[in-house]
């Protein structure tokens, strides 16, 4: 009998109270195998592999759906007795529709019989997580308290600052509670009940001082998030949250304006304002500061406003991006603190001077990657650029030698064929991109134990139905805990069924034994290498991209409408059939030939456009061919300086990582030794584009 843990991987990311948890799971009633602990084995096993029951097992729920969208109690209660009568394998989550209707006046002894029917469920934990925000909004600490420990999904940020608040109204604070109610404070997203309540109480209780109010403010201008914003200045009194409303409603405005702001807070609140005001042009950003406040700010505040100023400079691409950072550096030293900067904000730090590309740019470098946090500083892009940076510092002779060393050392630690930047660290050290040998396959023990793994099965099968969200939570939820052995055996049956996300997701979990063919499968060989060699791109950068945009999901569609394995947009499939003869029609975009061969043709096309820079082209496949252009402008760097310095964080990633699949294809494709540096080819630059592609639109 399958354990009744598994399902709780669905849990991840799709709750937010009980009425929310409701709207969710309508789309997944039918589906999700959740086991009645009273049936047999032999019954929940049918209803996982035996698709011939499953017409009579839709219909029940069908009906059960149909009265949870009426909010019909009566009818949702018969059909949950009914379902425990039959031992029907869903039985739990009718139940929990049930009492989910009624949640608001449920009592604790209701939930704890829920509980007791449905043991280590995916359902118990599920509502155990919505009864935990019920708690909270109703401030019931005792009842809270209790069963927070049950919590095993422990995901949820604002039942986290529930308990943390129940811990200090209970009188049961441990040493850390500022440190852990900060961290909780500062993840906050939504302006919701229980952070909110979570902060104003232990500012009251002078637990989280002041600062901690500014640091949180600062927060949340960086990321744009006004009403969190807001809600943090309430704590400040009335004066601070009117002109902390006036700021994020409108910056110039408040920038403006006559009145006076609060005169303790006068500067922290034009910083705020500056900030604000930056995300949409730095440049009048920094007129204001270097005009007026400049000359009264303290160093702390002035060196953060100047950092938020070249960070959105640095996103913008423009020229004074690492000027504002060097006048932000020279505040920090006045200052005689450490910048409180955040790591995104000391990440752009890196990037605005990889794009000057001096000796002078490179100790920003080495200074802003030394500010990061701890985390963040052992990134293998910010250990490269960082190795860089030491070499490109360190002095003639021996004077230099200590430097060099340092640098040698962290090129060492970070090399590796299996990402860019460890591959980028080989081939900086002189060393060939060699493949690890690939493991024994799995024995038959271990392929048995994946083929009668219960959790494993119920993914393929909502996956085969096309609900491929929840498939995908059953499927990631069953292979936590499962050694390199196990995940090799997942990966192998996924591999078989050729659900082929599901392959390669599970093979890049392994620690210790890498198999690159489970990792980076070359499914539709025959047909990839003949539109390929139709359209003269090279099929290891198709398969890269491809890998990347799909892993080779047929029918995938993304939420903006690209289409297929090679994500078309419908327009640029007109447009690139139009360019290569091909007449079209819309259905072609989900045909696997006609997607292959158009999504090549388009390659091809912005590749030609961008000079054979597959970095470019890349980043024009996914953000569209003008944004590449633009980014372009400004100093000629390194191909490899010029993808890390993109300003979307999704084309950024998708460069690097179709880039470095391209380099692993080429091998296993046996196209010789891999280079990433030669796939990167060189520097980037202005120049004039000649070929009118069309953008397409980032999914």
């Amino acid at each position: 009998m399958p354990s009744t843990t598994e399902l709780s991987a669905i849990a991840r990311g799709l709750h937010r109270g009980a009425n929310r948890a409701l709207l969710s799971i309508l789309t997944l009633a039918t589906l999700v195998v959740a086991p009645v602990q009273a049936q047999s084995t032999a019954v929940t096993a049918s209803a996982t592999t035996d698709p011939t029951t499953y017409p009579t097992q839709d219909a029940l729920i069908q009906e059960a759906r149909d009265a949870l969208k009426r909010r019909d109690r009566a009818r949702l209660d018969s059909l949950r007795q009914q379902a425990q009568r039959q031992l029907h394998p869903l039985a739990s989550w009718v139940d929990y529709w049930h009492i989910g209707l009624r949640l608001g006046e449920a009592n604790t002894a209701e939930l704890e019989q829920f509980y007791q029917r449905w043991p280590g469920s995916y359902v118990e934990d599920r509502l155990r997580n919505d009864w935990l925000l019920e708690l909270g909004r109703r401030r019931a600490w005792q009842d809270f308290a209790q069963d927070m420990p049950r919590f095993k999904m422990n995901d949820d940020r604002e039942v986290t600052c529930y308990a943390l608040l129940a811990e200090h109204e209970l009188g049961r604070t441990q040493p850390d509670l500022r440190d852990r109610a900060m961290a909780a404070w500062m993840a906050q997203r939504e302006a919701d009940d229980g952070c909110r309540l979570m902060g104003k109480t232990l500012v009251q209780a002078k637990v989280l001082g002041t600062e901690a109010v500014w640091s949180k403010l600062q927060q949340a201008i960086e990321v744009n998030r006004p009403r969190v914003a807001r809600q943090t200045a309430e704590l400040l009194g009335a004066p601070v949250e009117k002109a902390v409303t006036e700021i994020t409603d409108n910056p110039v405005k408040a920038l403006d304006a006559k009145r006076v702001w609060p005169a303790p807070h006068a500067n922290a609140l034009a910083a705020l304002a500056l900030a604000r005001r930056a995300q949409e042009s730095p440049e009048d950003a920094a007129k204001r500061l270097a005009d007026r406040w400049d000359r009264q700010m303290p160093p702390a505040w002035l060196a953060w406003t100047w950092a938020q100023i070249g960070r959105h400079a640095g996103f913008k691409g423009q020229s004074d991006a690492t000027q504002h950072y060097r006048r932000a550096w020279e505040a920090v030293d006045r200052s005689g603190k450490p910048a409180a900067w955040s790591d995104e904000t000391l990440a752009w730090g890196v990037r605005t001077a990889l794009r000057s590309g001096d000796a002078v740019s490179s100790r920003l470098v080495l200074r802003a990657v030394d500010a990061m946090s701890e985390r963040e500083q052992k990134d293998p892009s910010w250990q490269f650029w960082r190795a860089r940076a030491l070499m490109q510092t360190a002095r003639d002779g021996i004077e230099g030698v200590t430097q060099r060393d340092d640098a040698t050392q962290t090129l060492r630690r970070i090399a590796s064929p299996l990402h860019f930047y460890g591959k980028l660290a080989l081939e900086e050290l002189g060393q060939p991109i060699a493949l690890p040998p690939r493991p024994t396959k799995p024995s038959t023990s271990e392929r048995e134990a994946a083929q009668q793994h219960a959790g494993l099965s119920r993914a393929l099968r909502l996956l085969a139905l096309g609900v491929r969200s929840e498939g995908v939570r059953e499927w990631n939820f069953s292979l936590r805990g499962m050694g390199d052995r196990e995940l090799l055996a997942a990966a192998e049956r996924a591999c078989e069924r050729e659900v082929w996300d599901r392959c390669i997701n599970t093979s890049d979990r392994t620690r210790q034994e890498i198999d690159l063919e489970q990792r980076f499968p070359t499914p539709f060989r025959r047909d990839v290498l003949a539109k390929t060699g139709e359209m003269g791109v090279d099929p290891a950068y198709v398969y890269g991209l491809i890998r990347q945009e799909s892993r080779f999901i047929t029918d995938a569609r993304s939420h903006v409408g690209a289409s297929g394995l090679m994500q078309v947009m419908p327009a640029t499939a007109k447009w690139t059939a139009k360019r290569i003869g091909l007449p079209f029609k819309p259905e072609m975009i989900t045909d696997r030939d006609a997607n292959l061969r158009i999504g090549t043709a388009y390659l091809k096309i912005v590749l030609d456009d961008f000079g054979g820079s597959q970095a470019m082209a890349a980043a024009a496949y996914n953000a569209g061919p003008s944004r590449p252009r633009r980014w372009r402008e400004g100093p000629v760097i390194e191909a490899a300086a010029w993808a890390e310095s993109i300003p979307f964080n999704e084309t950024r990633d998708y460069v690097k990582k179709v880039l470095s699949n391209a380099t692993l294809y080429s091998a296993l494709l046996g196209q010789g030794q891999p280079s990433l540096k030669a796939r990167l080819a060189g520097h980037i630059g202005p120049r004039e584009s000649t070929a009118p592609a069309p953008d397409r639109e980032i999914p």
